[in-house]
């Protein structure tokens, strides 16, 4: 991998990066030292924790001041940004010595879940899934909705990238502060933390989109409403199905990087917690079969629903074509009598007319009474 990288570095030397000089050993050879990197409106939150509890100090608010005191007095910073641009991503790049293929990847989202080495430095990929409420179920409703959460583990600091409007880390950032003896483990107790609260995230959103598919499956196999045809639910079926296809493109890429954290010894994973990560690799492959069996039992609905629509149709064409054999008679009867020839049966007898409208109605009657008991009608 590391020579595949090295190739990418020698055939994109610029990276899309403004800051990387192709000329210069280091990608960051033009920041700017003597600017702050916290100018960047994207922080939205910044800390030092020692001990597992958050140090108070202004200084800690600043990126560069969190590293300061973490080389200092020890412990580790955690950094969080929302939807960082390059120029203001590059000042804590460089701080913080992040490779420039994985700030390429932070910055421009749109990743597949994935965990990559870079020296001394993890850098995880998330997907994010929250489950859009709606009060029924259309051929256009959004069920799912997707964001990313970005994660940088070095041994002194961990950085979070969140994209979208979902996927808030505010309230984990909050629990873990409770939890001091965790924090206390360092930054993969913070990358645990993540890992564990969007595969919860998942299990929250398949229970939440079964629902929706035990209410097409309803609707698929119950009786029609009177007056209604079948294949109406084809557009809600197929909807729902391609929800379900951006839910699997989430999880399933993400199994792998969790079962490596958790069975592959890591100098930046500490032992204890890489037990924990095992429960996630768990959880997140249970979801897995959920997502995937959700994709087949809607084919199945899908593949049924069509067949229902056929059946539908054939029973249609043959009412029609009864309809079709009982106007006949009339239409030959009158077709005939309506060449007006001089010579034609019973032309001169009185009660030739009602005879004939009697035989027309007889021959009618005993068509359709033959095409109802055969089910045709």
């Amino acid at each position: 991998m590391s020579m595949i990288r090295d190739l990418r570095a020698a055939v994109r030397p610029s990276l899309r990066h403004p800051l990387r000089k192709t000329d210069t050993a280091s990608p960051y050879a033009n920041y700017d030292a003597t600017r702050d990197p916290t100018a960047a409106t994207a922080v939205v939150d910044c800390a030092v924790y020692r001990d597992g509890r958050r140090v108070d100090d202004r200084d800690c608010l600043t990126p560069r001041g969190a590293m300061r005191q973490v080389r200092d007095a020890g412990g580790f910073a955690w950094i969080g940004l929302h939807e960082p641009t390059e120029a203001e991503f590059a000042g804590i790049a460089a701080e913080f010595g992040l490779h420039p293929l994985a700030v390429e990847d932070a910055v421009h989202a749109h990743q597949r879940p994935k965990l990559e080495r870079y020296d001394d430095t993890l850098f995880t990929v998330f997907k994010t899934i929250h489950y859009v409420e709606h009060a029924e179920l259309t051929a256009t409703s959004e069920v799912v909705e997707t964001g990313e959460v970005m994660c940088f583990t070095g041994p002194d600091f961990v950085i979070t990238v969140r994209h979208g409007g979902q996927g808030s880390l505010r309230n984990l950032r909050h629990r873990l502060q409770g939890e001091p003896e965790l924090l206390a483990k360092g930054p993969s107790a913070v990358l645990h933390a993540i890992a564990d609260h969007v595969v919860d995230g998942y299990i929250a959103v398949a229970d939440a989109v079964e629902l929706d598919i035990d209410q097409i499956e309803i609707d698929v196999f119950s009786p029609p409403a009177k007056g209604s045809t079948r294949g109406t639910d084809t557009g809600r079926i197929y909807q729902l199905k391609r929800e379900v296809l951006e839910f699997k493109r989430a999880v399933s890429p993400l199994l792998r990087p969790m079962q490596l954290l958790s069975e592959r010894p890591m100098r930046l994973v500490d032992p204890d917690i890489q037990k924990y990560f095992r429960d996630v690799a768990d959880h997140l492959a249970r979801v897995q079969e959920q997502v995937v069996g959700f994709d087949e039992l809607l084919n199945s609905i899908l593949q049924a629903n069509l067949a229902q629509a056929t059946v539908a149709q054939n029973e249609d064409m043959r009412k029609i074509t009864s309809w079709a054999a009982i106007v006949a008679v009339p239409t030959a009867v009158c077709g005939v009598y309506g060449m007006n020839f001089k010579h034609m049966p019973e032309l001169e007898w009185r009660y030739g007319y009602p005879m004939v409208l009697a035989g027309i109605a007889a021959i009618c009657f005993t068509i359709h009474r033959t095409l109802k008991r055969n089910g045709w009608l």
